[in-house]
């Protein structure tokens, strides 16, 4: 890394970045995070109780959703036809992990499709639990890994 940004210009504007000369690649990416809430909360979830309905099953389907429309969240990110993207969740008395990974063959990264997707995984579960845990938090969101093949 040569320590440059690379959506910026040789003046400071913001710029997307030209991967037109750059080979097509078999990318994946792994990203995490977690949701803390209440042991209740939890329970409700484990037991699929709460009155919004299936509270993982739709935080997945929204992960997968955000995933595929990163490029409309975040302005200097490219479209990108993801190959496959799953979530995952580990539900502990007082959290729940979540787990994305994403797999693309493309001229760029599948990172941000990864991170966006365990951030609006996460985002869906605290709107399902919102108005019975007052103390949710959503915390360490991060890239565990990226590879290029």
């Amino acid at each position: 890394m040569n320590g440059r940004l690379t959506h910026v210009d040789s003046s400071g504007k913001s710029r997307m970045v030209d991967v037109g000369t750059k080979p097509v690649t078999k990318r994946r990416a792994i990203a995490s995070g977690f949701v803390k809430l209440s042991e209740s909360t939890i329970e409700l979830i484990k037991q699929n109780g709460l009155k919004k309905g299936d509270c993982l099953g739709i935080s997945k389907i929204a992960g997968i959703q955000a995933a595929k429309r990163t490029s409309e969240l975040i302005p200097l990110c490219h479209p990108l036809s993801i190959d496959w993207v799953d979530i995952s969740f580990d539900v502990h008395n007082d959290r729940i992990d979540i787990r994305s990974e994403a797999v693309i063959e493309a001229k760029t990264g599948i990172e941000m499709e990864a991170l966006t997707a365990v951030s609006v995984a996460a985002l869906t579960i605290y709107d399902m639990c919102k108005s019975i845990d007052k103390n949710i938090v959503i915390s360490d969101i991060r890239l565990v890994s990226k590879q290029k093949q």
